[in-house]
């Protein structure tokens, strides 16, 4: 039993271990101790502005960015990777604590690490991947707009009363509080807004978003200017971790689960795209099971200790590389630096503007959206358009769960019908010469034979050109070949398909004869017992055969 399990689970292998057996030396830890700090600097306004942003205290984001942000490092399949609270899981976050308050939120994120751990024993981080790139641009775009609105009040400096969940209804809110705008707000965060973009673009070294929190604030504190705090609204922060503890009501278990859901679909994607990133920039190669393990006792751990949802957040990490970090342990050093702050500089903190956090955040908003890559779509085929659109207006008017849900039906129908359109059946012949355009030779097809050829994935996209072409047969030959050398799979629908070809030669006292079958379909065919009712000789392996025993079935 002991064997069986380490079999299962000998794919989950941390990063972290492998650089301690390969032998961690003072060097590499001076080089993530530098990284480290200035990782774990960067994340501080970020850890707090994304609790804030989610309706939470911004306590929550920090505890987050240390637990997770700890555990993510140790047990992750990357290098390089930063785990904790992202712009993504805002809208998410944000729609269960206004449906199910914190409790519930508490729940949604201890199961998201459940099924990540399961996606992670059951090898699913590959297939993570072969969710469409039009979809994932869609729901970005969506949470990146959603993002923005939910700033939109703190940016601003509007006088109005908690901001709603639903898009349609914020929006209505804000139009109705648009004349109470506070001037000093408003300058304050375009500031903000102007000194990341300056700063990121003509000082590359120096961490755009902390200089910007840095110089705001202090302006803000030494004018004092009538602006609302971190520490005015939020109150005085903890200077420890909490305890860790776990209360729910198992009452709300079924309600959270769609939630947890896509929480860890979303950590998985986002996650494996950020190891993605450190591999092109590094030249690595980053375990994706390994790394979905680490997200899910991450988020665990984060459910725990008062936290919200957790992933690998793609502009820390790569802030983490270009700092020089060689191993996990400066993701490791991040989180230390960032308990730090919780324990010794919670005041300045506090000091931080609101109308700072909104500015950052629209940076963060703009940088989400993507706009080369929507700007990008208008070269691809119109499906795909179709495919991000959708996804994009479902995530903002209704939720990301649908919106990933129907972009990924989409993508699938979309995909069926293309390779319907490339699976073709063509006559070849009723009778006379054919030259096989895959062999030079001429071959002779007797009179009565009918040949025909499936080019391309037979599945239940294209099984219905088979049957049509039943319908178009005026005059049925006595022998019918089926060429299925091109016929890579088959499915059920195409099987079916097949069986009903063959009983409609039956019916007409011809015979049909299968030439070619790859080892797929032969073995789909055998299975089925669909076989049982091929005479042995009537099933072949090459043209040749075929019309060779079609020759002995004329006399």
């Amino acid at each position: 039993m002991k064997m069986k399990l380490k079999l299962k689970l000998e794919h989950i292998s941390p990063k972290l271990f492998e650089c301690i057996k390969q032998g961690y030396k003072i060097s590499d830890f001076k080089k993530d101790l530098i990284a480290g700090l200035t990782v774990g600097i960067v994340a501080v306004p970020l850890a707090s502005a994304f609790a804030i942003a989610s309706g939470l205290s911004p306590a929550a984001g920090f505890f987050t960015a240390i637990v997770a942000g700890f555990f993510i490092s140790m047990f992750g399949g990357s290098l390089y990777q930063i785990g904790g609270p992202t712009g993504a899981f805002v809208v998410i976050v944000y729609g269960i604590v206004m449906d199910f308050g914190y409790s519930g939120l508490v729940l949604a994120t201890l199961l998201a690490g459940l099924f990540l751990l399961f996606f992670a024993v059951m090898r699913l981080g590959s297939y993570i991947r072969y969710i469409p790139y039009p979809v994932i641009i869609g729901f970005t775009a969506g949470i990146a707009v959603i993002l923005f609105s939910t700033e939109f009040k703190d940016l601003l400096g509007l006088d109005m009363g908690d901001v709603p969940a639903s898009f349609i209804e914020k929006c209505s809110a804000y139009a109705s509080a648009i004349g109470t705008v506070n001037p000093w707000a408003l300058i304050t965060s375009v500031a903000t807004i102007v000194i990341i973009l300056v700063v990121r673009t003509k000082l590359k070294k120096i961490p755009a978003h902390v200089f910007a929190v840095a110089v705001t604030t202090l302006v803000v504190a030494i004018f004092g200017l009538p602006i609302e705090t971190i520490g005015s609204k939020y109150g005085e922060l903890p200077s420890s971790l909490p305890t860790p503890s776990l209360s729910f009501s198992f009452a709300m278990l079924n309600r959270v689960i769609p939630a947890a859901f896509t929480i860890a679909l979303l950590a998985a994607i986002e996650s494996l795209l950020s190891a993605v990133v450190a591999d092109n920039m590094t030249g690595d190669k980053h375990r994706s099971d390994t790394e979905l393990f680490a997200q899910g006792v991450g988020n665990i751990a984060s459910a725990l200790f008062g936290g919200i949802p957790a992933t690998g957040a793609v502009a820390r990490t790569v802030t983490n590389i270009k700092a020089g970090a060689v191993t996990p342990v400066a993701g490791m050093i991040h989180a230390v630096v960032l308990l730090g702050v919780v324990m010794f500089f919670g005041s300045v903190v506090e000091a931080i503007p609101m109308a700072v956090i909104a500015g950052m955040l629209t940076v963060v908003s703009w940088d989400m959206f993507n706009y080369r890559s929507v700007k990008e779509f208008h070269k691809v085929p119109k499906s795909e358009i179709l495919i991000m659109v959708t996804a994009f207006l479902l995530t903002v008017i209704i939720d990301i769960t649908v919106a990933v849900e129907v972009g990924v039906l989409l993508a699938a129908l979309m995909f069926m019908k293309r390779m319907s359109e490339v699976t073709t059946l063509d006559v070849i012949t009723s009778e006379g010469k054919v030259k096989d355009p895959d062999d030079i030779t001429s071959k002779k097809v007797p009179k009565g034979v009918g040949i025909y050829e499936i080019n391309g994935p037979f599945f239940f996209g294209a099984a219905d050109k088979l049957i049509n072409s039943l319908e178009s047969i005026s005059n049925m030959p006595k022998v019918v070949i089926l060429r299925m050398r091109k016929v890579p799979i088959i499915d059920t629908t195409g099987l079916h398909a097949l069986e009903t070809f063959l009983h409609t030669c039956q019916q007409n006292n011809a015979t049909l004869i299968l030439s070619g079958v790859k080892d797929q379909p032969q073995q789909v065919l055998s299975k089925s017992g669909l076989l049982k009712d091929f005479d042995e000789k009537n099933v072949t392996d090459h043209i040749d055969k075929a019309l060779d025993r079609a020759k002995e079935l004329l006399k």
